[in-house]
């Protein structure tokens, strides 16, 4: 900031308003000449005589304005339960600078949703879907028993449990705490099908999920076999095979929030698998044939992936649509793997990895070819493997699948 700042201080309500707040926070209010918050944080003081500043007049407009003033008034900004805790207190920092805030933090309405159902909360996940994107949400919930959740008006808990139905994620256990402090306080019980089918839900709510105990959470690798996807019949080919997907999933070095692009995506079993490993990334899985499109979609819902987009289109055609790529994939080319090299290559972010399967020797020389041109030497496996298949008595024997050649790069260094 360009001015000194006389005091701006951040309090924590609940909706149990003013009689919540500590005589600290009662102080800070008193002291101040302009009042900041949203509509029903700010009605809560009717008594006060100086500005008031409301969230809903718009978030810019009001932090424009709060530094503007800030200068030469005592502040005071109301915000819900931690105003470090998924809350304003972040957007305060950046904007105006911690040095020139002090907080007066209440508890969450998650602490007090957990504390009316009697059960601890430093165990659970924590989501927020409040003015913010569902994308996502099925696959974050992957690798937790307990959940609790920021709603909206747009992203409800019928909405979210619809959502998690439709992603096959239904083996669950859901409460709803409503305007909790306030007088029309309601505690309720669901199954997802009856969430989803709730109408009278308050907008002010946090939900709480929790996982059926029969129900175990799933493994970030699933090395599933083909016959967990829905393919092409007779194509049987159109899949990565388990034992390849795997060896290709750790050439491609994903992290937890990668941006994953599966080019040729056929089934979608490494964008599938992929995104597993990527739960709070996005993978865009890229296919052109439109059965293979409706196919992939289905094996999204079936295995939960809802940060999986389908991208019906020919790549590279369709990169100017995709966010740029920390892990490219690339098991088909229709006959543009050189360009889907290069064009991948470029768009890839520092430290990214690009892996590409070939079968056939024309596909192996053209991504050879391929990484030539983009300076890389890259490493480079072929990969052969035999499954056990029983004979009758009890003799086994061995039954070689396709010989896989599998190239993989990392870009180490910025491109000049």
């Amino acid at each position: 900031m360009t001015h000194s700042v006389k005091s701006i201080t951040v309090i924590g309500i609940g909706d149990d308003g003013c009689s919540g707040l500590s005589s600290k926070a009662h102080g800070a209010v008193t002291r101040a000449q302009v009042l900041v918050g949203g509509r029903r944080h700010l009605e809560f003081f009717p008594q006060f005589d100086g500005e008031l500043i409301c969230y809903q007049d718009g978030w810019k407009t009001a932090m424009d304005r709060l530094v503007e003033l800030s200068g030469e008034n005592n502040i005071a900004v109301l915000a819900s339960g931690d105003p470090l805790f998924f809350g304003v207190g972040q957007l305060l920092v950046k904007k105006v600078g911690a040095e020139y805030l002090e907080f007066i933090p209440q508890p969450t309405s998650i602490q007090w949703a957990f504390a009316r159902i009697g059960e601890r909360w430093d165990d659970a996940g924590v989501v927020s879907v409040h003015g913010r994107s569902m994308g996502g949400f099925v696959s974050r919930l992957r690798y937790q028993d307990k959940v609790a959740v920021f709603t909206d008006e747009e992203h409800s808990p019928a909405r979210i449990a619809a959502r998690m139905l439709e992603y096959s994620e239904n083996h669950w256990d859901a409460v709803v705490c409503e305007n909790i402090g306030g007088y029309d306080e309601r505690i309720r019980s669901f199954s997802l099908d009856e969430l989803a089918a709730a109408q009278d839900i308050s907008s002010l709510n946090v939900l709480i999920l929790k996982r059926q105990p029969n129900e175990p959470v799933k493994p970030m690798i699933g090395f599933l076999p083909e016959e967990e996807f829905a393919k092409r019949v007779p194509k049987k080919g159109l899949i990565t095979k388990r034992e390849v997907r795997l060896l290709s999933l750790g050439f491609m070095r994903i992290k937890s929030d990668s941006v994953i692009w599966d080019l040729g995506a056929g089934s979608g079993s490494v964008a599938i698998e992929a995104g597993r490993l990527a739960y709070n990334g996005k993978v865009f899985a890229v296919e052109v044939d439109p059965e293979g499109v409706g196919i992939c979609e289905e094996n999204v819902r079936r295995h939960g992936c809802d940060h999986v987009d389908v991208i019906a289109g020919r790549a590279p055609e369709v990169f100017p649509e995709l966010d740029d790529p920390d892990c490219v994939f690339i098991g088909g080319s229709k006959g543009s793997l050189r360009e889907m090299i290069s064009q991948s290559w470029q768009r890839l972010s520092l430290g990214g990895s690009l892996v590409v399967n070939a079968v056939t020797l024309e596909n192996v020389i053209e991504a050879k070819e391929g990484f030539k041109e983009v300076g890389v030497v890259p490493e480079l496996v072929q990969v052969q493997v035999s499954r056990g298949k029983p004979l009758a008595g009890k003799y086994t024997k061995y039954e070689a699948l396709n010989p896989i050649h599998i190239f993989a790069a990392t870009k180490e260094v910025a491109e000049k």
